[in-house]
């Protein structure tokens, strides 16, 4: 007697969501004229997962940004802003993608960093699909400080 198979209720449902979105794309970039591939500007950029940590004094950032050479990413200090950007891109010419799964395009993450911090204060090393940023003596930095909200007398006007 051959064992009972138990049917998975969720079986292609991840397929289906991945293949609307796919549509959804597709008919976004015919309706500006742009088929296939569609850029993404800062407004949709896509996003690498981020790690944000202490590590003694300093303050770590990992972005993970597998597929992304070292000379497509950028790392910038603006106002105590600390911006990593850059973009990855198709190594391939002239192939026809049947299923692509993978952000292509430009990527853009920004972090607030502590009003004392300079960029002689960060370094940061790129290998193995993982972008680190350290920003040395960071993590005891004070943080922002709550204000207590007071109830309006009702003898004050607005």
């Amino acid at each position: 007697m051959a064992p009972k198979r138990f049917s998975n209720p969720f079986h292609g449902v991840v397929d289906m969501i991945t293949e609307m979105n796919r549509i959804s794309d597709s008919m976004s970039s015919m309706e500006t004229g742009n088929a296939g591939e569609r850029e993404r500007g800062h407004a949709d950029a896509w996003s690498p997962p981020t790690d944000i940590l202490a590590r003694g004094d300093d303050l770590v950032i990992r972005c993970e940004v597998p597929g992304v050479r070292e000379q497509d990413v950028a790392v910038s200090l603006n106002n105590g802003i600390l911006t990593i950007s850059g973009e990855r891109q198709r190594d391939e010419v002239d192939v026809v993608y049947y299923s692509s799964e993978r952000f292509m395009g430009k990527f853009r993450r920004e972090i607030s960093l502590p009003e004392a911090v300079d960029e002689q204060d960060i370094e940061a090393v790129h290998g193995d699909g993982l972008l680190e940023v350290v920003v040395h003596g960071a993590a005891n930095a004070r943080g922002p400080r709550r204000i207590t909200i007071r109830k309006r007398s009702k003898d004050q006007k607005p």
